[in-house]
């Protein structure tokens, strides 16, 4: 027993690496701060181009798209973003190319959300807003939009709980999220105590939101009962 705390649970090293961890931690946080709005607004449009364009092609590119980035691994991506543009004459700093591969893959995700959202919208809202004299644009942003997103919200915490995770995968190139620093912190004392504080920070931090999306998800799964 000993041995385990002295290893991973060594309260001095938790103090010794805080203030390090605490730097990757940050970098975390704004990270997340940059891909979950531009990944969210990305799907909303691939969402709406999917389920209001009357262009046939459209729709099936959008289509190829989501499932294309869907099943194409998120860490493969960032790798031939960063490390194969260059030999193509290109040059992504890691910054751009975290934030690229982050918003192609989770524009998927949240695309299909937001489809789902959007299709559980009874079509006669859209009708009985057009019928006001509002504009079909108006219609989607006050009437069909509000009531989209509203059914589908625990579903997107879900996918900003996953990607503030997804950016551990940061770190492969260098990037100094939280998990790269508590292993550079590792490699330093020569103890994986830093590996299991960098754990305890994600817990502080996605704790709260699992038990609000479980909260929302309770709350839907009430409604559709009384419904």
């Amino acid at each position: 027993m000993d041995a385990l705390i002295d290893n991973f649970f060594n309260l001095t090293v938790y103090r010794e690496v805080l203030p390090y961890l605490l730097g990757g931690f940050w970098t975390t946080l704004w990270l997340s701060a940059i891909v979950i709005p531009l990944g969210a607004a990305a799907g909303l449009l691939l969402a709406l181009g999917q389920t209001q364009s009357s262009r046939r092609g459209v729709r099936w590119a959008i289509v190829a798209y989501i499932d294309f980035f869907r099943a194409f691994p998120p860490l493969v991506l960032l790798i031939f973003l960063y490390f194969g543009l260059p030999f193509l004459g290109g040059n992504v700093p890691k910054l751009l190319a975290v934030v690229i591969a982050f918003v192609l893959n989770n524009a998927s995700y949240f695309a299909e959300v937001f489809r789902a959202g959007l299709e559980a919208v009874p079509k006669g809202q859209m009708e009985a807003a057009r019928s006001t004299g509002l504009t079909r644009f108006k219609a989607l942003r006050h009437v069909v939009l509000p009531q989209a997103v509203r059914s589908v919200m625990p579903d997107l915490l879900g996918n900003c709980i996953e990607i503030v995770k997804l950016t551990t995968i940061a770190s492969v190139v260098g990037l100094p999220e939280l998990l790269r620093a508590s292993r550079d912190a590792q490699s330093l004392v020569y103890n994986p105590s830093p590996i299991v504080l960098a754990a305890l920070l994600y817990l502080a931090l996605l704790w709260p939101l699992t038990r609000v999306l479980a909260r929302l998800e309770r709350r839907r799964t009430a409604r559709a009962g009384h419904g």
